[in-house]
């Protein structure tokens, strides 16, 4: 048992070692995060839609540093949501803030008509000129509904 055990260690602190004589790469960080799209009611033409529990607004960043390499946000709906009529009147919107939450950057989509049950947007590459955070917001007949960030550190 005891020889097992040195055996073991011996293992770790060798895998241990052999980590630390590797020379250093470039820090690349992906995040991905969901928020719960509660439910509201609006009106599109004097109609009232309600958009049900069971969608998420999911936020996607790829990138290094305080460089962007990709940015994706949109809705997922399951059970009885994606049976609705979706979101009309649809807009995502990116915003870059620093670490005291003053937002510098916002990259403003487009809004659209149409309804959708799983509205998408890609934004481009950033490359941020400060820390803080970056995070995508989603609209619905000129109201925010949901908001999802990632913080931008070093």
């Amino acid at each position: 048992m005891i020889r097992q055990y040195l055996t073991r260690l011996t293992a770790a602190l060798a895998a241990a070692g052999a980590l630390t004589l590797v020379a250093p790469t470039a820090a690349h960080a992906t995040a991905i995060g969901s928020t719960p799209v509660r439910t509201f009611e609006y009106s599109v033409g004097g109609m009232t839609m309600k958009v049900p529990t069971g969608c998420m607004f999911t936020h996607a960043i790829r990138g290094s540093g305080k460089k962007i390499t990709y940015q994706n946000a949109g809705v997922d709906c399951g059970f009885v949501a994606a049976l609705s009529s979706g979101f009309c009147n649809w807009r995502i919107d990116f915003t870059y803030a620093d670490t005291n939450n003053r937002i510098y950057r916002t990259s403003r989509g487009k809004t659209h008509s149409e309804c959708k049950i799983d509205p998408m947007r890609n934004n481009s590459p950033q490359r941020l000129p400060r820390y803080g955070k970056a995070c995508a917001h989603l609209s619905v007949s000129g109201v925010r509904r949901v908001s999802q960030c990632h913080h931008i550190t070093k």
